[in-house]
């Protein structure tokens, strides 16, 4: 069994490149794998590892300047979700393309999972998902507004287009982890909206704690891991990767039309050109090749 560490902190970091080598090291010493973001505002990914490999790292993490007061969500998996090790350099740990926009200068009012309930069922209360369309597919709070954005960069354009429908409101905001309501409530706030609410911990922390008999919560929650879905109790869901799109399905749509394994799935099948579709077969023929020599496709360490 993994120990899967979804984490975040933002922080100011003067020079970030200066941690990346350091902290990939260990990570690579441990047999930590997943993928860790670091930026001038702090650091962002989900891990797994055995319990010993995720304790080093995350000690590692908190003695990193400011974060002292890391905060992260674990879960499990009984294969390892992730392929290798990545520690990136970024502009941003979660990308909205604001440059006005800083979580450390103020954010919404935390919720708590035990009170989110009754927040979200409030009349005057407007409950806003603030993750990608193929994330909101599988799973949502009930009521929660789709903005059907294809990342978390158009959230500002669609707040702009569609702020007229909210007059009035309170605002409650969440995500999969809680990140990106930390700049998406600082977004609001900029412009001018006066109560933002978000969920502390994100679906990760109420699915955590909130029983499924008193839960509000619909479906499953997309993962950004080899587990893809995770349902109440953070049990693995039922989803699966086509990895030509990267958007979850279920097993049954494999014998949808359309679907080639690695290739296509109904979702992208009619997205994707012939050139693209014999590069994914191409690729698939090198993993299987991969897989004969026992050997990981694409496993090296990559920073």
């Amino acid at each position: 069994m993994f120990t899967v560490a979804a984490l975040y902190h933002f922080t100011r970091f003067p020079d970030p490149a200066a941690l990346r080598g350091p902290l990939l090291d260990l990570c690579l010493a441990e047999g930590v794998t997943g993928t860790l973001l670091l930026a001038g505002e702090g650091i962002n990914g989900t891990i797994a590892g055995t319990r010993a490999g995720i304790d080093a790292v995350l000690a590692h993490v908190r003695a990193l300047p400011g974060c002292a007061g890391l905060e992260w969500k674990e879960s499990t998996a009984a294969d390892q979700p992730f392929g290798r090790m990545k520690v990136r350099l970024k502009k941003e740990i979660v990308t909205m393309g604001q440059p006005d926009v800083d979580p450390l200068a103020r954010v919404g009012h935390y919720v708590d999972p035990a009170d989110w309930n009754a927040l979200i069922r409030a009349p005057d209360v407007a409950v806003i998902d603030t993750r990608n369309d193929y994330e909101v597919a599988i799973g949502t709070f009930e009521g929660a507004v789709d903005p059907q954005t294809e990342s978390f960069r158009d959230f500002p354009a669609w707040w702009e287009a569609n702020k007229a429908r909210f007059h009035n409101k309170r605002i409650a905001m969440f995500c999969t982890g809680g990140i990106r309501c930390e700049k998406s409530t600082n977004y609001l706030l900029g412009q001018g909206v006066e109560e933002v609410y978000h969920l502390r911990g994100g679906i990760l922390k109420y699915l955590e704690e909130i029983p499924e008999a008193e839960s509000a919560w619909q479906g499953d929650c997309f993962v950004f891991d080899g587990r893809v879905s995770v349902g109440h109790g953070l049990a693995e869901g039922p989803h699966e990767l086509c990895h030509a799109c990267r958007r979850p399905i279920l097993p049954e749509d494999r014998a949808r039309p359309g679907y080639e394994h690695g290739v296509s799935c109904h979702l992208c099948v009619d997205r994707t050109s012939d050139a693209d579709k014999a590069r994914f077969r191409e690729r698939q023929k090198q993993i299987a090749l991969a897989r004969q020599r026992g050997e990981r496709h694409l496993g090296r360490a990559e920073g």
